[in-house]
Formats: C-alpha cells, structure tokens, sequence
C-alpha cells in the first residue's frame, strides 16, 4: 500500500479531462520545486509533444537544466517554441527506434552536461501499429519504441546517473508505462519481435509496456542501494498524439465511450503522475513501484483488463525482470 495520496479525493469520482485532478504545473507548486533544482540535469524524452511537452514545460520551472530528445527536430522546434531556452532548455537529435542515434545522442547530452544527470523520463511511446514493423536493428517497432531504445539510452547515462548521486538528491529514472501491462505477461525470449507466433498490435503493445515496468523495477533493485532509483508509472488516458496509428472506428469507439471519457485526462494532467515521480519528496530515496494517479498503484485485480486500475501479479516478478534485463543487454549488444 502507498501513503495516502493528497490527490485521492480528485481521483475517485473523474469527470473527464480538466476536472479537479492535479495538473502536472500544481504537482511542482504542491511539492515547493519551483527554482529549486537549479544546477541540475534532467533528460526528457518524448517531450516534442502531448504529455510530454507538459512534462518539460513544468520541470523548466524548476530551474532545472532540461536535454529534451527530438526524432524530427523541425516539429519540435515549433511545439516547444515557448519552451526551449538557449543553454537550459536544449534539444538533442535522437531517435529510439536507432542505436546508433541513441549512442550518437547520449553522447551529445554527455558532453553538454559534462557527465551529470540528475533524472531521466523516459516518456517517449508508440502504439497501434497495425502490421509488424522492424526498426533498421531488426527489433519490432513498438517493443523498440516503448522499451528497448528506454534500455539502451538508460545503459548509456547510467554512470552519469551514479555520480551525480548526492546525499541531498538522490538520481532518479523515471519509465511512463500503462494500463496495459496488465494484459500482458512477458514473451519467450525468442518471441519479443514475434519471430515464433502471429503478430498483434494490442499485444505488442501490451508487451513493450510490461517490459517498461520491468525496466524500473530492475533498475531499482540493481541500483537503488546506490542511491539511483527508479519508478514507473500508467500517466492515464490522454488523447494524444500516440493514438496517431490506430484507425478511426477504434477511436471513434473509444471517444464515445462514456466510462472512458469520464476517466480521460488532459495532457497538462496527463503529465502530472511523470512530474510527481521525477520530484516528489516522496521517491526521495526509494523506488521500485508502480503509480497511477499520483500515488503508488494498490493491488488491483488480475482481470487482464487494459483500462484497469492496480497493479497485478505479473507487475512485479524478479525473476521475469531478470531474464528481460539479460536478454535485452544482448539486444543492444552491451553483454
């Protein structure tokens, strides 16, 4: 069980997008972190546009140095506009579904930080491809773009990460997951591009963000002694850009749904479970768990259902968690 979320009382009775729940900005006045990460280095990804760019558009007001990634720079230039602030608030050309941009944008962010990085949101995401697609190093485009170019950038800024430890702020890793694992439990390790069975969107999509999960809690398990922890997190749903794939008699079924539309966030409080888990007094100096709705997620049922709410039995499995971590140090060729 989590401590008692101040938002709770917002939470239980949703009235749909820009009703009483927190908003991403409120999170940073509520946790008085305006100006007061000044000197430190938080990495962004996924922050050109829906919940993400309210991601970086609140921690700018902490002072904070921002490395937002962009795939397409030219879009990102126009939907960060007011945002982006030469020497503070910075765009770096990368693109997840390519380890060589990955590394070529790790580096960049490297050198321009001299070494330090304080938080990393990993908030990038991807959904509803119809047909199997594989990125230009043969990984299925939605388990890349959700978790493994996650696993791969995270490799690279790790010893960043470690060092900027500092008894005062601990470093933190932030993975936007969702809902969805719930209907998932993790592929064969031969299966994680679907060589050995019929592809499907759902699923794929259901997978990558299991996998996501896993990414914090083995993070946190093999590194939160060191004082670098990590979290994960189902920001709620948001209709954004993510939805881009999927076709339109789903979406239309989606926003006529009146459950749906009732639970639906606005991307600015879409954003605000990322900003929490990035400077919440909170996750301090621990991690490990899975949030929604600004607090840690409860034990919810093992129904399989992807708008549930709650974690479930495969959330959290050592052992699972292991052989992903394993298999994926091969994938990015780090073994």
């Amino acid at each position: 069980m989590g401590s008692p979320s101040p938002y709770a009382a917002a939470h239980l009775d949703p009235q749909g997008a820009g009703d009483a729940r927190p908003t991403a900005l409120q999170i940073i006045k509520d946790e008085g972190a305006e100006g007061k990460l000044a000197g430190k280095v938080i990495v962004i990804t996924g922050a050109t546009s829906g919940i993400g760019l309210e991601t970086a558009r609140a921690l700018k007001t902490t002072g904070a140095t921002l490395f937002l990634t962009a795939r397409n720079r030219s879009k990102a230039e126009k939907n960060l506009a007011g945002i982006l602030e030469p020497g503070r608030v910075s765009l770096i050309d990368l693109d997840l579904d390519s380890f060589a941009s990955i590394r070529a944008g790790a580096k960049e962010i490297l050198a321009a930080s001299k070494g330090q990085v304080n938080i990393l949101i990993n908030g990038a995401g991807v959904m509803g491809i119809q047909n199997r697609t594989l990125t230009e190093d043969s990984i299925e485009a939605q388990f890349s773009g959700n978790y493994v170019g996650f696993f791969l950038l995270f490799q690279l800024l790790k010893e960043a990460l470690l060092v900027s430890v500092t008894p005062e702020l601990n470093s933190r890793v932030v993975v936007v997951a969702s809902s969805a694992h719930r209907a998932s439990t993790l592929p064969s390790s031969d299966n994680y591009n679907f060589e050995k069975s019929g592809y499907n969107h759902e699923t794929a999509y259901n997978n990558a963000k299991l996998a996501a999960v896993y990414l914090a809690n083995t993070i946190e398990r093999l590194y939160g002694s060191q004082g670098l922890h990590a979290t994960s997190l189902h920001p709620g749903a948001i209709n954004t850009d993510i939805s881009r794939n999927m076709p339109p008699e789903f979406l239309e079924a989606i926003m006529t749904n009146p459950y749906i539309l009732k639970i639906l966030k606005s991307s600015q409080q879409g954003a605000a479970t990322t900003v929490w888990a990035a400077v919440g007094k909170e996750w301090e100096a621990k991690g490990g768990k899975y949030l929604e709705d600004c607090k840690e997620a409860d034990r919810g049922e093992d129904d399989g259902q992807t708008f549930g709410a709650g974690w479930v039995k495969q959330t959290y499995n050592p052992e699972e968690e292991d052989r992903l971590w394993k298999d994926s140090l091969k994938i990015v060729g780090l073994e």
